[in-house]
């Protein structure tokens, strides 16, 4: 098929979130559109990872080559109540491997950005009705979707949560057997979300920082135990910043800035490797991967250095802290967040990377709109300070890194993933496996991982044997994971090359991704 009979690719966590790209991409919109139109019913086909009530970001590049990122993250609340009287509470949700604490309860909201934010990007880049864009979302929400395998999974781990309150137990209940939730193969229907998404296309975003939504988010709070007030929702703003720009061998990679701090700890780790020399070995050599083993170890420490007041700053970048680093790799031997990410190539040659997320949600349905809010401020590495220690009125920090990677070959990619603190490995390697390897993006994407953090190398199955004894000898604390694993990340990516388009969604987290007919 020819490359101009195309009308763009998509790459996503979700079949729906992907189709709803694509049927705004043959409606006649550009990849603005369609990734606005793939956010909404990605809020519906992947709860657990998206929401209304929750945030995120956009790194938009133009077809005439203005690029910038619409921050639309979560912002911590202007007035914090005293601990004793919020509704804040631990759960645990069980990977089956191993447990983690979240906290949840309305405490634990932060004000949302997700709606602005998607209505800021339409004013600016869009170029369909609103109500378009979300159409496919609200006919899946009456309609119902079919819940897929990872969706189950996700479910099921967070179960706690969506167990909380009796709302939620309800609305998420499998109809086979009300005491569990919705599980693979059956239909999750969300009627009251439609109803919502439908109105949110009649009367606008003011209907939830204004009217009504605000209305019941301010009242759920001010009875129930949260921080929020209406002010916080009038008040809240969109940010639009320009990228971090890092130039690594042949490529020049664009990417989320601070506050934010995944894309400078990915730049870090690039700047690094970049001194180490002028070609990096294959990633899946020993020496490769004990390298970036080694790069990855400094780029923690390097982050708990030069952290300042709960943020990161481009200081990170600064060469002399680079050439400390660069000495300690040289002279050594050789936790899961609801996150998702849509990649969307129109054939004019806009990209849009956008990464969003809900946390793993607060616990309660907000009244009759089907939404659940976020819990942002019971995220435990989002508050390295100490939960309730929050600055007030301040952008939260994200791990969230959507990004654009340009090649010398005239290749653009949009790319970004989901993982919390993977995310940032995730995105390394597969930049690594396509610069310093050549590899296609289908191959680079699928490649095995490792992740270095607190000590402990993480290694994905699929490694050859000397791989993992070369590593297990450099690093004592170590864990080899059987196969693929969602843990790290899922990368979902598209690009464009001489109207050539490639994608792909990663596997390790539901990943669908294809061509749009034209």
């Amino acid at each position: 098929m020819h490359g101009t009979t195309v009308k763009g690719a998509v790459a996503a966590g979700h079949a729906a979130t992907a189709e709803a790209a694509a049927f705004a991409l043959r409606e006649g919109g550009n990849a603005f559109d369609a990734a606005i139109a793939a956010h909404w019913t990605a809020c519906v086909a992947e709860p657990v990872l998206t929401s209304l009530g929750g945030g995120g970001f956009l790194l938009a590049q133009q077809a005439g080559g203005h690029t910038g990122i619409y921050d639309f993250f979560a912002q911590t609340p202007r007035q914090r109540r005293h601990p004793a009287d919020i509704d804040f509470h631990p759960i645990h949700a069980d990977f089956g491997t191993t447990q983690q604490e979240f906290h949840i309860g309305y405490g634990a909201v932060a004000t949302p950005g997700t709606v602005r934010g998607l209505f800021a990007i339409h004013r600016d880049l869009g170029t369909l009705p609103m109500p378009v864009l979300l159409q496919p979302a609200v006919e899946l929400a009456r309609n119902g979707v079919s819940v897929n395998r990872l969706q189950a999974y996700i479910l099921n781990v967070v179960r706690p949560i969506y167990l909380a309150t009796p709302r939620a137990a309800q609305r998420y209940a499998s109809r086979q057997d009300s005491s569990r939730l919705v599980g693979e193969g059956e239909t999750l229907y969300l009627p009251e979300l439609a109803d919502t998404l439908f109105a949110l296309g009649l009367e606008g975003e003011e209907l939830f920082y204004d009217g009504d939504i605000a209305g019941q988010i301010e009242a759920a709070c001010r009875d129930s135990g949260g921080h929020l007030q209406r002010q916080d929702l009038a008040a809240y703003r969109v940010i639009r910043r320009k990228p971090l720009r890092i130039k690594y061998r042949h490529s020049e990679f664009l990417t989320n800035p601070p506050p934010s701090s995944g894309g400078l700890l990915i730049g870090f780790a690039l700047r690094l490797l970049d001194r180490i020399g002028s070609k990096g070995a294959p990633v899946d050599s020993i020496e490769g991967i004990s390298t970036l083993a080694e790069v990855m170890q400094a780029t923690n420490e390097a982050r708990l250095e030069s952290i300042n007041g709960n943020q990161l700053d481009e200081q990170l970048l600064d060469p002399e802290l680079l050439d400390r680093y660069l000495e300690q790799v040289a002279g050594r031997p050789c936790a899961f967040r609801g996150t998702t990410h849509i990649s969307v190539i129109d054939r004019e040659g806009n990209l849009a990377a956008l990464t969003s997320s809900n946390g793993e949600g607060c616990g309660h349905l907000l009244g009759d709109t089907g939404i659940m809010l976020n819990n942002m401020l019971g995220e435990e590495d989002l508050n390295p300070g100490g939960f309730h220690a929050w600055a007030e009125n301040r952008r939260l920090t994200s791990m969230m890194a959507p990004s654009v990677l340009h090649l010398d070959d005239g290749r653009m990619l949009a790319l970004g993933s989901g993982g919390s603190n993977r995310i940032r490995s995730a995105i390394l390697q597969v930049l690594l496996r396509i610069v310093d390897e050549g590899l296609p993006l289908e191959e680079a994407i699928d490649r095995p991982r490792i992740h270095y953090e607190q000590g402990l190398l993480n290694m994905e199955g699929g490694f050859d044997d000397a791989v993992y004894r070369q590593l297990q000898a450099g690093f004592e604390q170590n864990h080899r994971w059987p196969e693929r694993n969602l843990f790290f990340g899922g990368v979902h990516a598209v690009s464009l090359r001489q109207g050539a388009f490639e994608c792909c969604g990663d596997r390790r987290r539901g990943g669908v991704a294809f061509r749009v007919d034209g």
